[in-house]
């Protein structure tokens, strides 16, 4: 072989080296960006009324990009007080060391219903919101005098998400986590329409994000998604749709949280949360909802009791939820469970099982509603 040849070869070897090296830094930023987008992906919660940098949730949001967190007044697994939220201004310094650390912009979220269901309670110094059912009574102007009145609170204090207002139909008075809190407008879904766009609205003059619950409705159970599955297939009303269906024709387009209910009339095997029946089909494309779909939290008793963590956020994904809630205030408090819920998106990408495409398009919905609420 002559020395033209030799030098040919170790060239075509260098540049195939070179080919391969590039190609597999290529695939780890390629790796890198997605799980990134993934995070994105998440509403964490966490233990702590302080933070610095070395705490749990700073670490995590630095390390999966998490897209959100949401706070807390009492730990459920431990039964104790408190857990993020003591008092206005406490809440407020650990909101800003939240952002301050986050290395991108920040759902920062709570449920500030009024009434009952409001972890910013008048005891602990925050101002008294009247619950759903006493709004009812009254008008709808005064319905959004209230939730302007939140919004003002919220903003203050630094949230900038409220996972509110509840738009279930109050079909079942008896409903011990619907009805019984008194978390429903009324029982004519025309009113709950009504109510809901007007505390909407209340949260919009303070660039509050709302998000409407729990989709298809959850106004008809008899049993409580906290503590297990709950099946409304014979309790269950069309008209408990109204409310969103009207809300998304006059333009709501936010985010709508998944109720974790079965009716077999419609999925007979899965829970909304995890049924593309009910979210790609009844939602997003008989309603045409174009906004974010996030689930309710994805530790509660109806999810965990009945299927596993790797497939049930599988197929939460592949539902249509563009974003999960890992609370970490069901029955356990697990710091791993983002960590794993990432890593088990990614290899379902890898794998195949959840489309690339759907990441980006969930990606691109939490980014643009981000965008919408100038959130930085």
């Amino acid at each position: 072989m002559n020395k033209i040849w030799k030098t040919t070869i170790i060239i075509l070897i260098l540049a195939a080296l070179s080919l391969g090296v590039y190609q597999y830094y290529q695939s780890q930023k390629d790796d890198y960006a997605l799980k990134r987008k993934i995070g994105q992906m998440l509403i964490v919660g966490f233990r702590g009324t302080e933070i610095d940098r070395t705490s749990y949730i700073s670490k995590a949001m630095n390390i999966l990009n998490l897209g959100g967190v949401i706070l807390f007044d009492k730990d459920n697994p431990s039964g104790q007080f408190p857990r993020n939220i003591t008092d206005p201004e406490q809440t407020k310094q650990l909101i800003q060391k939240l952002k301050e650390y986050s290395p991108s912009p920040l759902f920062i979220s709570v449920d500030a219903e009024g009434g009952y269901i409001n972890r910013l309670k008048e005891k602990y110094g925050f101002i008294n919101i009247p619950s759903a059912e006493q709004m009812g009574k009254g008008t709808a102007e005064e319905t959004k005098n209230q939730a302007g009145i939140l919004g003002k609170e919220l903003k203050e204090l630094g949230f900038n998400m409220d996972f509110a207002p509840v738009v279930d139909v109050n079909v079942n008075p008896e409903n011990p986590v619907i009805g019984y809190l008194e978390r429903s407008f009324s029982d004519d879904p025309e009113k709950v329409y009504e109510h809901a766009s007007s505390f909407i609205g209340g949260l919009h003059d303070d660039n509050i994000i709302p998000a409407i619950k729990h989709f298809p409705g959850h106004g008809s159970s008899t049993s409580d998604s906290h503590l297990g599955m709950v099946d409304v297939t014979n309790t269950y009303k069309q008209e408990e749709l109204v409310p969103y269906q009207k809300l998304i024709e006059n333009g709501y387009s936010d985010m709508v949280m998944t109720a974790h209910i079965i009716d077999r009339n419609i999925d007979p095997e899965y829970p909304a949360t995890l049924s593309p029946l009910f979210i790609k089909n009844i939602l997003k494309e008989k309603l045409g909802f174009k906004g974010v779909v996030v689930s309710d939290d994805m530790q509660m008793g109806a999810i965990v009791d009945n299927y596993g963590f790797e497939e049930a956020i599988i197929k939460a994904v592949n539902a249509g939820c563009d974003m999960l809630i890992l609370s970490n205030n069901g029955k356990t408090y697990d710091e791993k469970a983002p960590y794993d819920a990432v890593d088990i998106i990614y290899k379902a990408v890898k794998r195949g099982e959840i489309s690339e495409q759907q990441i980006n398009d969930s990606y691109d919905k939490i980014q643009g509603l981000k965008d919408k609420y100038e959130i930085k």
